[in-house]
């Protein structure tokens, strides 16, 4: 498949009085056509700022990004009519209703005539808003608003999406809608890249993860890799029946084991990573007359992967 986002070194510093802040630092990140990319990271750690120079509303300081092999920067308006940005925060001029809305951006494409109305209405029903259409849109609920984001970057039927935070703050149900909605989306083929700290959710959405520290990416790949990755060094949770203290002593000595916590007579055993096989720790505590009531492989996900793979820093 062909190489729809991509960056090449991609730095971003800012200087604020006197201190350089390094937003970005030599961000290489590739996106092919179709892909739902998850981009993750805490508060600060570049998200916002790559989706902004995706946008072509920020320049770098060094280093390249491409939108469907144009430069941005360069070719800043080949890719606006490629490209759907939806920000983390919702603007909309006052005194405006949902159809006003759209077909004033409709017309900030020059799609005119007939095709703009049918553009309003085909966006309308994708998004479920028809029967706001006649709705003040400062009215509109956070969730509906965030919809008609939606609604206004389909207008020109673009390739490419960019969602920054596009369920932050949003209801359970207004969440669902949204992450049906953007399902619907990668059906049709758009390519999507979306950042949330909403990480099951993300899971289930997209096919690629990204983790991004402190401007630094620390793990591109599947979704399966990430918590692959993760697994390496494994949690088992290990309880016996009584003498937990002198069981978790006999895990400590025991090769494989990297360290045992005890925390309400359950240890918590974490083994090296190039451990796969954890039967022997059963029968370690066996063999020396300990009764297992408890012996379970602690979960992997996408939110463990996230904190494994992560320091918890921020700039």
């Amino acid at each position: 498949m062909s190489v729809t986002i991509e960056t090449i070194n991609l730095t971003k510093r800012y200087n604020t009085g006197g201190t350089v802040l390094l937003a970005l630092n030599n961000l290489n990140l590739t996106i092919e056509e179709g892909d739902c990319f998850g981009f993750i990271g805490p508060n600060g750690a570049g998200k916002s700022t790559t989706i902004k120079i995706l946008a072509t509303l920020l320049q770098p300081t060094w280093g390249e990004a491409r939108i469907c092999n144009h430069v941005v920067g360069y070719e800043s308006r080949r890719i606006r009519p490629l490209i759907g940005y939806v920000p983390d925060s919702f603007g909309a001029y006052e005194d405006m209703v949902v159809q006003e809305y759209l077909e004033f951006f409709a017309a900030a494409y020059d799609i005119n005539g007939a095709k703009r109305k049918q553009m309003v209405e085909d966006v309308l029903s994708l998004t479920d808003l028809a029967y706001k259409r006649n709705a003040m849109v400062d009215s509109l609920s956070k969730g509906m608003q965030q919809r008609l984001s939606l609604a206004r970057v389909l207008l020109h039927d673009p390739k490419v999406l960019l969602l920054d935070e596009p369920a932050s703050g949003l209801d359970p149900r207004a969440r669902i809608e949204i992450r049906e909605l953007l399902k619907e989306l990668k059906k049709m083929g758009k390519t999507i890249l979306i950042s949330s700290h909403i990480l099951p959710e993300l899971a289930d959405l997209c096919n690629k993860v990204g983790i991004i520290e402190r401007g630094e990416l620390v793990f591109a790949g599947t979704v399966e890799a990430a918590v692959r990755k993760a697994s390496m060094g494994q949690v088992l949770h290990v309880a016996v029946s009584e003498r937990t203290a002198d069981a978790a002593n006999l895990l400590r000595a025991t090769p494989g084991i990297a360290g045992v916590a005890v925390d309400d007579n359950v240890m918590h055993v974490t083994l090296n990573t190039d451990v796969t096989d954890t039967s022997f720790i059963a029968s370690r505590l066996v063999g020396e007359n300990y009764r297992v009531i408890l012996l379970r492989e602690e979960e992997v996900n996408l939110e463990t992967a996230f904190m494994r793979l992560t320091k918890g820093v921020v700039q």
